[in-house]
Formats: structure tokens, sequence, C-alpha cells
């Protein structure tokens, strides 16, 4: 809690920033109007991802307490569970995000491919070593 208050201070209202800490990342997100969200992640999960859900999140919040945020005396007595249910639903980022997932979708597409230009290829060398070896076969019979 100490980090995220940290950090949330020292980010400007209507920016985004990423810091990394002992092996993870805080995303923080301050609106224009002074709403701000983190998310703590570890160092592969997409900080594009984080900052959507923090927007989501955000905007969620204003729409069901509206700007009550401002003047409340304990911020921590407000109650706002759909956040755990968008933690569950951002646990992984290729079924939360679209482009995160088109982009695993490429990329297990590529892996493919190389192992199967690298088989055609191990395919070619074996062939040519066929082709060596008749050739060699050819030439003695015919001495």
């Amino acid at each position: 809690m100490f980090l995220t208050k940290t950090f949330m201070k020292r980010t400007e209202p209507g920016q985004r920033q990423s810091v990394e800490h002992e092996g993870y990342v805080v995303h923080c997100y301050v609106r224009s109007d002074g709403l701000g969200g983190t998310v703590t992640t570890d160092q592969e999960y997409p900080a594009r991802v984080a900052f959507g859900l923090l927007g989501q999140l955000l905007e969620d919040f204003t729409q069901q307490f509206g700007d009550s945020w401002k003047t409340a005396t304990q911020p921590e007595s407000i109650n706002f569970p759909q956040a755990q249910e968008y933690l569950e639903k951002y646990q992984d980022p290729a079924a939360a995000d679209k482009v995160t997932k088109i982009q695993k979708d490429l990329d297990d597409t590529t892996a493919i491919l190389h192992k199967t230009i690298d088989s055609v290829l191990e395919r070619g060398v074996k062939l040519d070593n066929l082709v060596d070896k008749s050739n060699d076969l050819s030439a003695q019979s015919k001495m």
C-alpha cells in the first residue's frame, strides 16, 4: 500500500506511468479529474492491458459513485466489488484483450512456421544425401 500510494502521488493528473519494483511492475493511472488507480503485475504482463483494466475500472467506478469520491472522508469505506470481477477477468491478458489474443495467435503461428521450415530444410538435406549416395552407387556399378 505504501508503494502504490507513493507512486500515485508522483503521477500527474492525466498521465500514466509504470514503475518496476522488485520484479513487479506497478501501473499507475490518474485521470484528469484526479481519480486514479494502480494495478501491480509481473514483468511479462502487457502494460497496454493493465492500463485498459485501470481505465475500465475508473470509468465504472465513476458511473456508480459519481464525484462522491472527492468528498469522501474515509475512501477505504467505499465498497466496489466489481474490482474483484475485473481482476479475475484480466488474469489472462489474451482472454481480456483482443489485440493481445491476436498477437499470441500470431506468435504461435510463427513458431509453427519456423518448425515447418526447419523440417523441410532437414528433408532437403536428407534428399541431397540420398542423391549423392545414388550417384556414388551408379558410378560404382558402371565401374
